[in-house]
């Protein structure tokens, strides 16, 4: 047996034994045949001492991947007739040598891995073969000219040549990759192959919204359909993964337009009101078309920009101010407010009294406003008894560009203080003269014998008046109605009561503090004016420093006086025949002309009602005092507010003329004066 190995080069010689044949001569070995073959050759040798051999020549290279043994059939053929044989089997073994490389099975190996797989998912697993044997068929398998990034992501088995996942692969990062594997076997020999990996794409990538363009301050007056913004949306994902569609979270008054590809409008669709909102935080989605799909929001925030659309408003319809009359000038009535729902200099309120009139004079005298804060002050002091109310308007405006305005009534009240004494009508309060009035001695107890007329200015309770005797000359005598103001008497006149009666009556209104006035009523108990001569003594009662001059008068006109009290009384009996009589058998009339006009009081709060107006008459000629209600004058009578324009012949026609004037009842009263 020959053992050779392959990579024996072409013309090795192998010594074979030479044959050999007991015969000699030519009956020896003469010629060998080796059986026919493609590798070998034989040949006869001799030896210097003339012995011979063979040698096997080896004529063709050996490939023990071609045949690893083969057996040649050697045959020895001698000289001898007949010619003899003898053969041999040469049994060659064909030793290996490293002269292939391993062969991969596939030139180019084609994988697919989808992204996000886990670690250590295999990819694929290469194979390559070595037709040699033992350590020089033992193949390995490495990566050869592998970037740094695939290193990072595959690793390959040695031994098995399996490719497996070692980092985190991302569709987005790389979808495809080559490497390169070499398969080597025990003693260098390699070969290369191509390995690609696609990766597969997975839904793993939510869209991401971009804002291109943003109009912050959008103004409110801005019509439906204006772009207000761009917006880009992008996913990285493919083909379905990377269909998106965009819409607007929530009702807002904005919709979003597609454009060009992955590109949005942000347009307006109503039209928008600061007032009512005036910011937006619109928040806006994209979904995929994945499985399962992937959405992501962003929120953008757009500004509404004022202009000046809305007037100033008052927070009330009218405004009402009360003030008590007297007031500081510079008080404070009332306050006006007036919302402007715009911004900055838009809704900045300016108030301001409108021109206009108050009694005749400008309604800037009476009040003023502060054009800031909106408050009202009173410019001069009031009085409720020139006017209880009046109306002013005040104007609002706003700093816009045109302003705006708008206006609201305030009606100022003017409350009264009790600033006013009453006022005595009658008795009249003249120093300069005094009244009497005749009680006829027979007057029983509760008969009407004059009245106190007392008005007061003023109004409500401040008007009330009460009536009282402060002092008389017999306090059990007369008593006065506390609200009329009536004198009456208590009981019947006697004798022994004095005929000359002073009363000190006192007026008292009911304000807070009360006012009041006094005045002095001088009553003559007698049945007739014969009597009164000694009125004298009332005057002097009340100016005993000026008693001796009242004397002299007195002496001087008595005689004069009667004279002209006879004259005077014919005259009056004589006008009463005809028309109504100013005095009857010595009386006194209380005409309502002594009211003045202005103290009628229109509500119904005054102290003297026109209704309520009578004439007294007295008499001195019968035994009793006889009060006799009139028929009211507010038939005959112009209203309260007409009557101070009256002239006496007015007065006149109502109460009658006697000689056509009116000075007759001023003659009595003067003869009062005079006794």
């Amino acid at each position: 047996m020959l053992q050779i190995r392959e990579s024996t080069g072409t013309g090795a010689k192998y010594r074979i034994n030479a044959a050999h044949d007991a015969d000699i001569g030519p009956n020896s070995v003469k010629s060998y045949l080796l059986q026919q073959n493609q590798h070998f050759l034989f040949s006869i040798q001799t030896t210097n001492a003339g012995t011979k051999y063979g040698e096997l020549v080896l004529n063709k290279e050996l490939d023990r991947e071609d045949e690893q043994e083969m057996k040649l059939l050697l045959t020895a053929v001698d000289g001898g007739s007949p010619q003899r044989s003898g053969t041999l089997v040469i049994h060659v073994v064909v030793l290996d040598a490293n002269d292939n490389a391993p062969v991969f099975s596939e030139a180019v190996y084609t994988a697919a891995v989808a992204e996000n797989s886990p670690l250590k998912t295999t990819v694929i697993s290469v194979s390559a073969s070595d037709v040699d044997e033992g350590i020089n068929g033992e193949v390995t398998y490495e990566f050869s000219r592998l970037s740094d990034k695939s290193r990072k992501l595959f690793s390959l088995d040695e031994k098995t040549g399996e490719i497996s996942v070692m980092g985190d692969i991302d569709y987005e990062e790389g979808s495809k990759y080559e490497l390169i594997v070499e398969a080597k076997d025990g003693y260098g020999l390699s070969t290369e192959a191509k390995v690609i990996i696609d990766v597969t794409d997975v839904n793993d990538n939510a869209p991401v919204i971009y804002v291109k363009s943003l109009s912050n301050h959008i103004p409110e007056n801005v019509s439906p359909g204006t772009e207000v913004g761009i917006i880009n949306v992008q996913d990285r994902d493919s083909e379905r993964n990377r269909q998106v569609r965009c819409y607007i979270q929530h009702e807002l008054p904005f919709k979003l337009v597609p454009s060009i590809k992955n590109y949005y409008s942000l347009i307006t669709t109503e039209q928008l009101d600061r007032e009512l909102v005036s910011d937006y935080n619109i928040t806006i989605s994209a979904t995929d078309e994945g499985s399962p799909p992937l959405s992501s929001s962003k929120t953008v925030h757009l500004s509404v920009a004022d202009i000046n659309d809305n007037p100033p408003v008052f927070e009330e319809q009218s405004y009402s101010a009360y003030v008590t009359e007297n007031n500081k000038p510079g008080s404070t009535l009332c306050s006006v407010t007036a919302r402007d729902p715009d911004w900055r200099q838009n809704g900045t309120v300016i108030y301001s009294l409108l021109p206009g009139e108050v009694n005749g004079a400008s309604v800037s005298s009476y009040l003023s406003v502060n054009g800031d804060t909106g408050v009202i002050h009173a410019v001069r002091s009031f009085d409720y008894e020139q006017f209880k109310n009046f109306k002013v308007n005040v104007m609002a405006r706003d700093n816009g560009s045109p302003p705006l305005s708008s206006n609201v009534t305030v009606s100022v009240f003017i409350s009264d203080v009790n600033d006013n004494s009453p006022q005595i009508l009658y008795p009249s309060s003249d120093r300069n003269s005094f009244m009497t009035e005749l009680v006829p001695k027979a007057a029983h107890g509760g008969s009407l014998v004059s009245k106190v007329i007392a008005v007061d200015a003023d109004s409500g309770q401040n008007a009330w008046l009460s009536y009282q005797i402060v002092s008389s000359t017999d306090p059990g005598l007369f008593t006065i109605g506390v609200h009329s103001g009536e004198i009456r008497t208590q009981r019947d006149i006697s004798e022994s009561d004095s005929m000359k009666q002073n009363l000190v009556v006192a007026v008292k209104d009911n304000g807070q503090p009360p006012l009041s006035a006094t005045c002095s009523m001088y009553l003559i108990i007698s049945d007739n004016l014969a009597e009164v001569t000694e009125l004298k003594d009332i005057s002097n009662d009340g100016t005993n420093s000026k008693l001796t001059f009242y004397l002299i008068i007195a002496l001087v006109s008595v005689s004069t006086f009667f004279l002209t009290f006879i004259i005077i009384v014919l005259g009056v009996r004589f006008c009463r025949r005809n028309k109504p009589r100013l005095l009857f058998d010595g009386a006194v009339a209380i005409p309502s002309a002594y009211l003045p006009p202005n103290y009628s009081d229109v509500d119904g709060t005054g102290t003297l009602r026109s209704t309520y107006n009578y004439d007294a008459y007295l008499t001195t000629g019968s035994r009793t005092s006889d009060f006799k209600f009139v028929t009211s004058y507010n038939d005959n009578t112009l209203p309260a507010d007409q009557t101070l324009r009256k002239s006496p012949s007015d007065f006149a026609e109502v109460f009658g003329n006697c000689d056509d004037s009116p000075e007759v009842g001023r003659d009595v009263f003067f003869v009062g004066n005079s006794i």
